[in-house]
């Protein structure tokens, strides 16, 4: 009589809101596939635990931003690296997938590479070597199996890096394309008067203290100029004190807009947006709404970027179209002279506004995995490199 084939074991690294997402969205399909043939371990958050996972601490514990709390934070960051590493040996998975975070998980990855070269390692989301520090694929190829890129330009960077193989899976905004698309009723909005502005100042504390006075100057200074609009600012529950006490001075208040949600719903009506760069020029680019970007750091980290950055825009959208069409003011440039004017032209229908309206409708084309999602392209390469690396 022939024995089972034994209980699979993938062991998962997710220590962001986002990673946790995608952690999740993976393991449900790995589970689709394998069944009760399966058994995960790792970290993560509240998303995969409730697919699952026993995470080896709260992932809030690595919540650290800025260089100044990294320094003050290493013993700690370190300790928690030692203790992964050593959960991941001890487990002797069938595949470590680490996600996103690579300052955290690469090093964990290449710590267990060192010592038990037998587990393949996938890293879920590229970090962005075309953007800095390209010798990193290079190295990657000495520890990481597969990498899984959200970008459809990632797998050429790759390979002209020299780095391990990338396959394009497929960016998760673009299986939540209903929920950010408006309906008849809701694009009707869209194209009223006065117009729906939103303000999307960061995601974390400190990119909220670097934007929310230049923000509210550039509103102030628009409502001053006469332009008329209705303006909301979509936030996470966990921040709207830090939001509701930065907005106190500002001269126009918005509609605070808390919860994913209401934030999609807001998305849905918005003719425009003032936004910090990051993924959320992507999530707005996808639901049709024109932006203009800005991003200030601190005098540190921004020397140090400048000198590191190898690409000519920090705008996702626009790296993905291949075409700087999204207006960003970084730095010195990010002050309300300079966003006010450019507002203006998105607000009402100037030939800027109709240039990116059109620029961004070629994101769906450009984006596309056909007829399989993102987390199931995912999981057919972390099950095929599992059996290509499978212990006999």
């Amino acid at each position: 009589m022939q024995s089972r084939d034994p209980k699979r074991k993938i062991f998962l690294i997710a220590t962001e809101e986002s990673g946790d997402r995608l952690g999740s969205a993976l393991m449900k399909v790995l589970r689709q596939r394998l069944g009760d043939g399966v058994q995960f371990v790792g970290v993560g958050g509240r998303t995969m635990a409730r697919e699952g996972l026993e995470t080896l601490f709260p992932i809030e514990e690595l919540s650290i931003v800025g260089f100044a709390a990294v320094v003050q934070q290493l013993p700690k960051i370190l300790r928690l690296i030692r203790q992964t590493v050593d959960a991941v040996l001890e487990a002797a998975p069938d595949a470590l997938v680490i996600v996103d975070s690579p300052d955290f998980t690469h090093r964990v990855a290449r710590r267990v590479r060192a010592k038990n070269p037998a587990i393949p390692v996938v890293d879920y989301v590229s970090p962005q070597l075309w953007a800095w520090r390209p010798g990193r694929a290079r190295t990657m190829l000495g520890y990481v199996d597969h990498v899984l890129g959200l970008l459809p330009f990632e797998p050429e960077e790759y390979r002209k890096l020299g780095g391990p193989p990338c396959s394009y899976v497929g960016h998760p905004l673009i299986e939540q394309l209903p929920s950010l698309r408006p309906n008849a009723e809701e694009q009707r909005r869209r194209d009223g008067e006065p117009p729906v502005l939103l303000v999307l100042p960061g995601s974390r504390r400190s990119e909220i203290r670097h934007h929310l006075d230049v923000f509210g100057a550039t509103l102030g200074r628009l409502q001053a100029e006469g332009r008329a609009f209705e303006l909301k600012l979509p936030t996470m529950p966990h921040l709207e004190a830090t939001i509701r006490e930065g907005i106190a001075s500002w001269p126009v208040k918005p509609q605070i807009v808390v919860g994913e949600t209401e934030r999609r719903a807001a998305f849905r009506f918005a003719r425009a947006a003032l936004a910090k760069s990051g993924t959320v020029t992507l999530e707005l680019a996808l639901s049709g709404i024109p932006m203009v970007t800005a991003y200030r750091v601190g005098a540190i980290e921004a020397f140090i970027l400048r000198r590191a950055i190898r690409v000519s825009s920090v705008i996702l959208a626009n790296l993905v179209i291949g075409e700087d069409v999204i207006p960003e003011f970084l730095q010195e440039d990010c002050v309300p002279e300079k966003l006010a004017p450019a507002l203006t032209e998105l607000l009402t229908d100037t030939p800027l506004r109709k240039r990116q309206v059109e620029a961004i409708a070629r994101l769906d084309t450009i984006m596309s995995t056909g007829n399989k999602s993102p987390s199931v392209l995912a999981a057919d390469i972390v099950l095929a490199t599992m059996r290509k690396g499978r212990r006999s």
